[in-house]
């Protein structure tokens, strides 16, 4: 979304099915962003959840996420994103190309956006595997194959939503253990500071979707 929507290379660590069951493990909190892993069967790389509280509404948030185009103002490590596809208003496909230090190649990969809302509890579900085929590969570059992310967006009332980004992927190639601890430690704190930021930009301020139920905010 991902968007996960563009991921950005903190999504080169990107979610599994049944997170709801794994055993998560605190690794830090900093500026409001806390961040877990947890191991995860048959893979070297491990899953990472990162949670936080953000200044706004659901749509709001939605809004940055889906706007792919402006990826790169604020996920990390991402050279380029760029909308393939806008099926519906709430889903869409898209191409990420992640910037890795030399002598590392860059990764890239192609995910499928899809976006609901539980009519009870309010609660947004963001969902962005990645999706074969769509853009040829490219020389140089290692096509992430398979990767899923999720993002859950819940209201807290008074304009704020607690965001919880859950991660786990299989990078392809080698990648050097250093590489991998940089992004799972630094990634997420960078990416949502920027978030955060991103979020307030007049271009989203007003966002509202009608797939979106925001009553249950109370801006102050």
């Amino acid at each position: 979304m991902w968007k996960l929507l563009c991921v950005s290379l903190l999504t080169l660590f990107t979610q599994v099915e049944g997170f709801g069951q794994t055993a998560w493990k605190f690794i830090t909190e900093k500026e409001g962003v806390k961040v877990y892993t947890s191991e995860v069967p048959g893979s070297k790389v491990k899953a990472v959840k990162v949670e936080a509280t953000i200044d706004a509404t659901e749509s709001q948030l939605v809004a940055v996420l889906m706007d792919i185009n402006a990826s790169t103002e604020w996920e990390y490590h991402v050279k380029s994103a760029a909308l393939i596809k806008q099926v519906s208003p709430t889903e869409l496909y898209y191409y990420c190309e992640v910037n890795l230090p030399w002598p590392v190649a860059n990764r890239d990969f192609v995910a499928h956006i899809a976006v609901t809302q539980d009519p009870d509890t309010k609660v947004v579900y963001m969902d962005g595997p990645t999706v074969p085929g769509i853009v040829p590969e490219k020389k140089g570059i290692v096509r992430i194959k398979n990767s899923t992310g999720k993002w859950v967006i819940t209201p807290e009332g008074s304009g704020q939503v607690k965001v919880e980004y859950s991660l786990h992927v299989d990078p392809g190639g080698n990648i050097p253990s250093w590489l991998v601890n940089m992004f799972a430690a630094e990634g997420p704190v960078q990416e949502f500071k920027k978030l955060r930021i991103q979020v307030q930009k007049p271009a989203y301020k007003n966002s509202n979707f009608t797939f979106i139920d925001n009553k249950s905010y109370v801006a102050n």
